[in-house]
């Protein structure tokens, strides 16, 4: 019988992950200082033991100014980097390629925990020990009424930024992790330039396509120049503001395929996040964002969003429409999600896919079903 699509191998520069299975990146606003904590190896690493071919940690800050929250994740200095590499040794160890995103929240920052309110940091919060900073943005221009109104960069800003991204890719590497995604997406910094929306500069980084691409690019340009070139680099794009004047997929596959030519890997398919209108949504709803970024800029993609079982992801790679299916909230419901996959595609469950110690525990129970079916 042949193999699912979505169980078999997909082969990126020297890594080949051994499943289409993807964890998304997934916020956990519980960092102290940037530093990962036992909440981030045990919510991370349980997706390693349930079979995901690779799975990311959640957004995190290249530099203080860029978390969204005081609870960010951070990589900006090297006591952050060291509880990273424990993460992705597990992962690693227990059969997952390990990655990471790299992110600034841009004019996001600077708010409350979502289950705070979200809203921008005040003298409350101060009170407790979580001042507010300054956030930046291409243009000062707040994302709504609640959320503080950032500095426009200054091209020294854009710079530090840069290094910053830099710096971070760097201790990615140093730590371990397999992979590193560039986070252009959300409404955070990256793609703040690159929507109409949100840019309003009248230098070389804004107005038409060419110019609020050329930051962005320059982050893909650095980080590609220093991550090394057997590890593959993913980035994630928002594929539409849902608002007219905004990002549109023309836009997307164009920066995609820019992208591509400075050696990124696979083009990670989202959307919104830049206004607060929501999309409209239906499992796989980001899907064709996806096929047509991987159809007219020539790049591998991976589809994100409400893909909520295995025939569905199964069909996304079957039919070409992604090579990889990320998951982030079904994860979080089923995190055997890839081991429930091969037992709905072909019939029976792979524990194969589950390390040793998990595996003999799956396998007995497996025998003592069978035996109390014979019974």
């Amino acid at each position: 019988m042949t193999s699912p699509v979505l169980l078999s191998p997909f082969k990126v520069r020297d890594l080949t992950l051994k499943n289409r299975i993807v964890v998304s990146p997934m916020c956990q606003y519980s960092a102290i200082d940037g530093v990962a904590g036992d909440w981030h190896l045990v919510h991370l690493g349980r997706f390693a033991l349930g079979g995901a071919a690779l799975v990311f940690v959640e957004a995190t800050g290249v530099e203080a100014r860029g978390r969204i929250s005081p609870g960010d994740m951070g990589i900006w200095n090297d006591d952050q980097a060291r509880a990273l590499a424990r993460i992705a040794d597990f992962l690693k160890a227990n059969g997952a390629a390990a990655g990471i995103q790299l992110a600034h929240a841009g004019r996001k920052g600077s708010t409350r925990r979502p289950w705070d309110g979200g809203a921008e940091l005040g003298a409350e919060d101060a009170a407790k020990g979580e001042p507010a900073w300054e956030t930046l943005a291409p243009s000062a221009i707040a994302f709504a009424d609640n959320y503080p109104t950032p500095k426009a960069m200054s091209i020294t800003d854009m710079a530090e930024v840069i290094v910053a991204f830099r710096d971070a890719a760097r201790r990615a590497d140093a730590a371990g992790f397999d992979v590193v995604e560039i986070h252009a997406a959300h409404g955070y910094l990256l793609h703040e330039f690159l929507s109409p929306l949100s840019n309003h500069r009248s230098d070389q980084y804004g107005g038409d396509r060419e110019g609020r691409m050329r930051f962005p690019l320059e982050v893909v340009e650095t980080v590609r120049a220093v991550w090394p070139a057997s590890k593959p680099l993913f980035m994630r794009v928002s594929s539409s503001d849902y608002l007219d004047g905004g990002v549109t997929i023309d836009d997307t596959v164009a920066f995609a395929a820019s992208a591509k030519a400075l050696g990124l890997d696979v083009v990670d398919c989202s959307s919104g996040g830049n206004t607060p209108t929501p999309p409209r949504l239906y499992p796989g709803y980001q899907v064709p964002y996806a096929q047509a970024v991987r159809e007219h800029a020539q790049v591998a993609t991976m589809a994100v969003g409400l893909i909520l079982d295995a025939h569905l992801a199964n069909a996304i790679v079957t039919e070409g429409k992604a090579d990889l299916v990320a998951l982030a909230r079904p994860a979080l419901e089923d995190p055997n999600f890839a081991i429930h996959a091969s037992a709905a595609l072909t019939g029976a469950p792979d524990y194969g896919l589950a390390p040793t110690p998990a595996k003999s525990g799956l396998d007995r129970l497996a025998q003592s079903l069978r035996h109390m079916t014979a019974a």
